[in-house]
């Protein structure tokens, strides 16, 4: 019983109590000696008596067993360094099977269920630039319709020649289709030309993708964060799905036999290729970030039971374009293989000064330096010493350019010409099995659905046309310098075999150089006509305390005692 003001309770109980209780533990032992008496089981150790003193060879006896002891721990000692030798054994074995390529019968049981980690490391350490055309490549091959991703906001600027007569060149094997992602960050307007402009050409979907799905595994809602929030506003949903996967779904019942669709999604790094297979699998199953480039490796994504999705990674762009293109089309920043600051300069001569000032509420700049500046110190972007961080500032920039948050538009072509790649039958074979009344009314659906942005509010960008991309990389050839002898410098009184050499030897090419005499080789000439005079050498005396001694008699002397 606890009692008032005691922090324990007390552990004093009643002697009946506490008799009663030695009874039954008494009774208890009592009990499992007599079931021990019964089965034979002792629980005391037998103790060791050891040699008794009237024993004969008392102290033989004691030196074998000492001798024995010693040579257990011996062979106990000899055994634990076998074992390690065994161990380094096949700790040998298995650097030399890793150095020579061969993985052990364990590691190979593991490899078949790690092989997208694989391919990623062999992405890693491949050129990453071959590796994407070889993995893009793959896709065109495996797939029976191209979807290729065009941004609303540059949709000429997304679109890749190569690729597309790459494709058409499977003369009707394989359909282009093309979709119009992001289509809630452009205006109305331009939304219509646009889709007028490339209906004309390939049949168009709008689409804009979904940012409220559910996560496919446990890791995956782990990574985004147990604080994050789903935004359940009017822009979190979905536009489009309903209408392309009635039209890939009709395909795939057209086709004959029982194998699924393949539909291959193409397109340029961060137009939103896996955020469309997302969308249409609500769900996170492919990898989806602000970061350009994420998607490595070709992925597989069963949408229904007829219709499966190949995810692709971004497509090369050829260095020969122009420089805002390839800020926003390539991942020459994200591989630091250009500097941010300066694809922000370019970017910013393709803009408008007042949109660019209104958008980001900054005043005027005279140049994208001061621009960043004043970006930094209105976010807060500084540096040690209060210093505004221009890099971070650029970053911002881009991801904003790249990203699904800034609206800006360019304008569509007036007059249709059709590339040289297509024609008026190739146009035709496109549409053919698609019922393009209900996508044009799909479409249409979309338009009014989605809320767009006004054309006041959107930044006005030029567009320099279709990007150029690379589908097979090869590497440079090796340059080899050639060095030219010319055979007036040699002596006449060289040996007959330098001479035979040298005469074989006959210049590349002689470029005619100017003679320009410089002051100093005017003065070198001059001295050389002139006969030399011999030069006479004067010694200097450097000794300071003597020369102070000679000029100044009037000094001190402190070798002189003057007492």
């Amino acid at each position: 019983m606890k009692r008032p003001k005691l922090k324990k309770a007390s552990k004093r109980v009643s002697c009946a109590k506490r008799f009663k209780i030695q009874k039954k533990v008494r009774e208890h032992n009592r009990k499992l000696k007599k079931a021990a008496k019964k089965t034979g089981i002792s629980r005391k150790p037998k103790q060791d008596v050891g040699v008794p003193n009237s024993a004969p060879f008392k102290e033989e006896v004691l030196r074998e067993a000492e001798q024995r002891k010693q040579e257990l721990e011996a062979l106990k000692e000899k055994n634990k360094i076998v074992k390690k030798q065994e161990r380094a054994a096949k700790r040998k074995e298995g650097k030399e099977a890793a150095s020579a390529g061969v993985e052990p019968a364990a590691k190979k049981a593991k490899k078949g269920t790690k092989v997208r980690e694989a391919r990623a490391a062999v992405a890693k350490e491949k050129s990453a630039k071959t590796f994407k055309c070889c993995e893009l490549n793959k896709v065109i091959e495996a797939s029976d319709v191209i979807v290729e991703v065009l941004d609303a906001r540059d949709p000429l600027g997304c679109r890749c020649p190569e690729l597309e007569e790459t494709v058409l060149k499977h003369e009707g094997k394989k359909k282009l289709l093309f979709i119009l992602n992001k289509i809630d960050l452009v205006p109305k307007d331009n939304l219509e030309k646009w889709l007028g402009y490339l209906e004309a050409e390939c049949p168009t979907f709008l689409f804009k993708a979904s940012m409220q799905l559910k996560d496919r595994t446990v890791s995956q809602k782990k990574q985004r964060g147990t604080n994050a929030v789903l935004d359940h506003s009017r822009a979190a949903s979905c536009f489009g799905r309903d209408c392309l996967l009635q039209t890939l779904t009709d395909l795939a019942n057209k086709k004959d036999g029982e194998t699924m669709l393949k539909v291959g999604v193409v397109g340029f790094p961060n137009v939103g290729k896996s955020s469309i297979i997302n969308s249409l699998k609500e769900m996170r199953a492919c990898h989806v970030g602000l970061q350009r480039g994420l998607t490595r490796c070709m992925q597989e994504v069963h949408i229904t039971k007829s219709v499966k999705m190949i995810d692709s990674p971004g497509i090369v762009a050829a260095p020969s374009n122009p420089g805002d293109v390839m800020a926003l089309r390539s991942l020459q920043v994200d591989e630091k293989e250009e500097s941010p600051l300066e694809a922000v300069r370019t970017l910013l001569k393709q803009c408008n000064p007042q949109h660019i000032m209104l958008q980001y509420n900054v005043p005027n700049y005279r140049n994208s330096l001061e621009f960043l500046t004043t970006l930094a110190k209105k976010r807060g972007f500084l540096q040690k010493g209060g210093l505004p961080n221009t890099e971070l500032a650029a970053m911002t920039f881009l991801n904003d350019w790249t990203g699904a948050k800034l609206s800006y538009h360019s304008r569509a072509p007036e007059r249709q010409d059709l590339p040289s790649y297509l024609s008026d039958a190739i146009v035709t074979e496109l549409q053919s099995g698609l019922n393009m009344d209900v996508v044009r009314e799909g479409n249409q659906n979309v338009i009014k659905g989605v809320r767009s942005p006004n054309l006041a509010s959107s930044i006005n960008f030029s567009s320099k046309g279709p990007t150029a991309g690379v589908l097979n990389v090869i590497e440079p050839p090796t340059e080899t310098i050639t060095t030219t002898v010319t055979t007036e410098a040699v002596e006449t009184d060289m040996t007959a075999s330098t001479d035979e050499l040298l005469s074989t030897i006959k210049p590349e090419a002689e470029i005619p150089i100017p003679k320009m005499e410089t002051p100093i080789q005017e003065s070198t000439q001059k001295s050389e006509d002139k006969p030399i005079k011999e030069t006479k050498v004067k010694f200097v005396n450097v000794d300071l305390t003597s020369l102070q001694h000679n000029n100044d008699d009037d000094a001190y002397d402190f070798n002189t005692d003057f007492v």
